[in-house]
């Protein structure tokens, strides 16, 4: 690499959190560091539809060496302990709905092995607990509308597991100013033109009518949807993804609570309707709900009538904010000296929070391959980074779907959903195969994992997938040692019940330090 000038074109989340990343990790602020500059227009907003995140977050924010009570004061945040889901398996009936939780715990395996299949083989005689409280203590956790940590318990640590919900624009500001504290200089101003080197096909400079020319030697791609450098300059084909995953829209509302001191739930809250679901986020002062659906199964009216049905009268007045997006993401993501991050890269519907977790991923694996001494170096990080990222997409893609394909609701957008013929082929192969033994660590590929079997087995078993293990029960004769298990997650969930601080409670705890 012939410099150490990097140019970020694009804020929101994707520009801030990976300009404030690489500022630290490639010392910005140092002597000899890093040149890192982010130009920002002001005419662009934050999408920030999701307004959720992975527990990766928590290192990441680690990284950066901020406190825990800032990030959260100054991002609104509060805490996510997992996604609750509602009527994704059949609709609701005679008042009684089905559900199932996906925590951020793991699973208890003592020595190291697996409870599901005794899970399985109980259930299928009767037993009436859910998977998940069985391996874990967190359903109980969020039931009883707790947080995931004691007051006492360091930054970023906790006897749960734990992610945070947050406004995004104000995460966005946030991030900002981590950055420029690090070093990232910030410039306002529109991108309208990029200027290409005739001979090699880089990335020369770009510009803006406010700034002139910026000139850099690595330019990252934050500018969203357009993707105006990774897309419009260089031209880097977008794979669509809407075959397999239909939805393509989303409407949004900010919900104000009935009063200050409203209990705020410690999960997002993830509701099945008839064309797409809803998404029900809560923050200290508000509740951020939005409902995701299919334009081939819906329309934006009858989309806005289902949301604000769900919202209740309350949202009789609110504005709605609707968004239009294209499910997929490039194959190709790092062209030449050009990387794509956020939207630019790809955009998946808002479930389980997986934009801000790509974004993550894509600023730790640029730290790690920069600086570069040449440009065979730069080629060669480039193609290893490709074929990571899009790997890691691809599965993605069918992870996001076994949330659909096992439903038995019978509208025809959870019909076509679970038709096999709109299943990625590699999950049509696992889902044969989980019908008659439990979920393995070697269906999965590590490196190119976002999710761990965990979260496979969560919602399989929270959806009620069918199974027939007779031709391999006598592999778990071990019964004696699972229900031992089982009534070890009981106890430590009672016990947790007692330690752990009301929701709300510890959230204005951390706004107050």
């Amino acid at each position: 690499m012939a410099g150490n000038r990097i140019v970020i074109v694009g804020g929101g989340t994707a520009g801030w959190l990976t300009a404030a990343y690489l500022a630290k990790q490639l010392g910005a602020d140092r002597p000899g560091g890093a040149r890192i500059t982010l130009i920002e227009s002001p005419e662009i907003g934050v999408i920030g539809v999701g307004e959720g995140t992975f527990p990766t977050i928590r290192g990441t924010l680690a990284t950066l060496g901020v406190s825990e009570a800032r990030f959260m004061r100054e991002s609104s945040a509060t805490f996510k302990q997992g996604v609750r889901f509602v009527d994704w398996e059949r609709r609701s009936a005679d008042g009684k709905s089905s559900e199932y939780f996906h925590p951020f715990n793991l699973p208890l395996r003592p020595e190291g092995r697996d409870l599901s299949p005794y899970w399985l083989l109980d259930h299928q005689a009767g037993a009436p607990l859910a998977f998940a409280d069985a391996v874990t203590t967190q359903g109980r956790i969020i039931e009883a509308g707790l947080a995931p940590k004691r007051p006492e318990d360091p930054d970023f640590q906790g006897p749960m597991n734990y992610a945070y919900h947050f406004d995004a624009a104000r995460f966005a500001d946030f991030l900002r100013g981590v950055a420029k504290e690090l070093g990232v200089v910030h410039l306002a101003g529109k991108v309208e033109t990029v200027q290409l080197d005739a001979e090699t096909g880089d990335i020369a400079s770009v510009t803006a009518s406010e700034l002139g020319v910026i000139e850099g030697d690595l330019f990252i791609d934050c500018s969203g949807f357009r993707a105006l450098l990774i897309g419009e300059a260089l031209g880097a084909p977008f794979k669509r993804c809407d075959d397999v995953l239909f939805n393509d829209r989303a409407l949004a509302v900010q919900v104000p609570y009935p009063t200050p001191d409203a209990p705020i739930a410690p999960y997002t809250l993830a509701t099945a309707h008839e064309a797409g679901w809803t998404w029900d986020i809560g923050l200290d002062g508000r509740r951020g709900v939005g409902y995701v659906f299919s334009s081939r199964h819906t329309d934006e009216a009858r989309a806005e009538a289902v949301l604000r049905a769900y919202v209740g009268s309350e949202a009789d007045h609110l504005p709605v904010r609707l968004l239009k997006f294209q499910t997929g993401y490039r194959e190709r993501q790092w062209i030449g000296n050009c990387v794509a991050v956020g939207l630019s890269a790809g955009f998946f519907e808002p479930l389980e929070s997986t934009g801000i977790m790509l974004i993550e991923v894509a600023a730790t694996m640029i730290a790690e391959v920069l600086p570069l001494r040449d440009r065979a170096a730069m080629d060669s990080a480039a193609r290893t980074f490709n074929g990571l990222m899009a790997g890691r997409f691809e599965r993605i893609v069918s992870f996001l779907k076994l949330h659909y394909c096992l439903s038995k609701r019978d509208e025809p957008y959870w019909r076509d959903n679970a038709d096999p013929a709109s299943w990625p082929q590699g999950l049509r192969d696992l889902m044969a195969q989980w019908k008659h033994r439990p979920v393995s660590r070697f269906d999965f590929l590590v490196d190119l994992e976002t999710f761990l079997p965990a979260s496979y087995q969560y919602i399989l078993y929270g959806m009620n997938a069918a199974t027939d293990f007779a031709p391999v029960e006598g592999r778990y004769a071990d019964g004696a040692m699972a229900q031992q298990a089982f009534a070890k997650v009981a106890g430590a969930a009672t016990e947790a019940l007692k330690h752990l601080p009301p929701h709300r409670a510890l959230v204005e705890a951390y706004y107050r330090r």
